[in-house]
């Protein structure tokens, strides 16, 4: 607004929103025109910050980043398409000097309509400055889809005399008064404003460029108690809170090995789920006629939607992949042929995707009492601690990672696919390169506690000191792959 009517505002409103969104601007004005003073001592810690949002956006998004600055988180994220928004006419002038093919626009994000949506909105230390976080949130979810990802770090109220120190001998720049909001404080305002939070982390121990001595504590020690309270900045994801989805054709993947006895029960027990239900079963070289038992019932039930492959490969994960490749139903499931997890259960995991309970639903068979012989003792012991290892460093509670019962969309599946090569042809179970590419791609992973039973054919695949040796490699894989990065 004219420099009259901005005088007039502040003048009814004095301290309201119109004088403190002035004080702002000018702020940041002299900061643009003086930026290089404070591009040294700021270079690393946004740095780090650009190599924590890069791990979790993948190249060739949909970007919108309110509160841009000078641009380079959003150029740093490598955007198919990115829209910056900043109140200051000279971070948005440097932007565009620096990053013409990205658009950048001088704007208040607490009014903002651009008409558009983006898979990525990006709010990189901005609430903290805010007037009304609130509201900006609003304007996020204007502009979200249903698998949008709102993407916020905001500083740690810890921070807040450390950080006023700094200012007054000069290693920082002073900043205007700020909201020190804590992440339960984000949380409560993302929820009014219908988000829902997946994730969140502390991160940036320490904010200064100090060979190994940056590494350590920024990569490592942030990470693990006590460390993790020190953190300079909260990172936050959250989705729209989710609205139920229409019906899709349900694609049900049977890997089966030596399991001639159960495959007519699998017949006669999937149920018929959503727009339809298709069955893909995948046999891997059994020692029994477990491929002439799946060829009959297929011959036999006329009108019934299955199909049969054989696995070219070893392994539960490569048969999984198999069966994945041939489905043609939106919605992916796995079910184990040894039918220790009901089918009958299944559209439970259905109606949990289908009105966005989560993105990725897991089945757990350590949460009710199980049959006396469902389980050796000491795989449920293991299985325990992998549960627990497993939720500390995927950033989301797993209860059980070998559930053979995994739901997830084909849309979802395609994007761990496409980017499977960051963790490599690593996994036999394939419980593992889902669950990983899950948490890595931003999925909200939800647990669903089933009744887990005793065999009534064949003898379990799994075998417990080898498998169990894996596992610990799946431990060390996630630990420098997804935790300590």
């Amino acid at each position: 607004m004219p420099e009259t009517a901005q005088s007039i505002v502040e003048a009814t409103d004095p301290g309201g929103q119109a004088e403190f969104t002035h004080r702002r601007r000018n702020y940041w004005e002299d900061f643009a025109r003086n930026f290089r003073r404070w591009e040294g001592p700021r270079g690393y810690y946004q740095k780090r910050l650009a190599e924590i949002f890069r791990f979790v956006v993948p190249p060739g998004m949909r970007i919108l980043e309110l509160g841009c600055g000078r641009g380079d988180l959003l150029a740093a994220l490598r955007p198919s398409r990115g829209v910056g928004i900043d109140f200051s006419p000279g971070m948005v002038g440097l932007a565009r000097e620096r990053y013409p093919d990205l658009e950048f626009m001088e704007g208040d994000v607490h009014s903002l309509d651009l008409n558009e949506e983006f898979d990525f909105i990006v709010c990189s230390d901005l609430v903290n400055l805010l007037w009304d976080v609130q509201q900006v949130f609003a304007v996020a979810a204007r502009h979200s889809h249903s698998s949008t990802r709102l993407l916020l770090n905001s500083h740690s109220r810890l921070w807040e005399i450390p950080r006023r120190f700094a200012e007054m001998i000069g290693l920082v720049p002073s900043l205007p008064a700020q909201n020190w909001l804590t992440v339960d404080d984000i949380r409560h305002l993302l929820t009014l404003t219908d988000f829902e939070v997946i994730r969140s982390s502390a991160e940036i121990l320490w904010p200064v460029r100090t060979p190994i001595v940056d590494r350590i504590s920024n990569r490592y020690m942030v990470k693990v108690w006590p460390f993790r309270w020190l953190g300079i900045t909260n990172f936050i994801m959250a989705r729209p809170v989710p609205t139920p989805k229409p019906d899709v054709v349900v694609s049900v993947i049977v890997p089966a090995r030596n399991e001639a006895g159960n495959i007519p029960n699998i017949f006669d027990r999937v149920p018929e789920m959503g727009a339809g239900t298709e069955l893909i079963f995948v046999e891997g070289n059994s020692k029994d006629d477990t491929y002439a038992a799946i060829e009959k019932e297929i011959a036999r039930r006329h009108g019934c939607q299955a199909k049969l492959f054989k696995q070219p490969g070893k392994g539960k994960g490569d048969a999984v992949r198999v069966g994945f490749a041939n489905a043609t139903g939106g919605l992916l499931m796995i079910l184990d042929a040894d039918l220790t997890v009901p089918p009958e259960d299944l559209p439970r995991f259905y109606e949990a995707w289908r009105t966005g309970k989560g993105d990725f639903i897991n089945g757990a068979r350590l949460v009710y009492p199980m049959q006396d012989r469902a389980m050796r003792f000491f795989n449920l012991v293991a299985n325990k601690f992998f549960g627990l290892a497993f939720s500390w460093l995927l950033g989301q509670t797993i209860k059980d990672s070998l559930c053979g019962t995994k739901v997830l969309s084909r849309r979802d599946y395609e994007m761990i696919a496409a980017n499977r090569s960051y963790f490599g042809d690593f996994d036999p179970f394939g419980d593992f390169d889902l669950l990983f590419g899950a948490a890595k791609y931003n999925l909200k992973i939800m647990d669903l506690p089933v009744r887990y039973r005793e065999r009534v054919y064949g003898e379990t695949n799994i075998q417990r000191w080898r498998h169990g040796a894996l596992l610990l490699r799946m431990v060390v894989l996630a630990l420098f792959r997804l935790k300590f990065v």
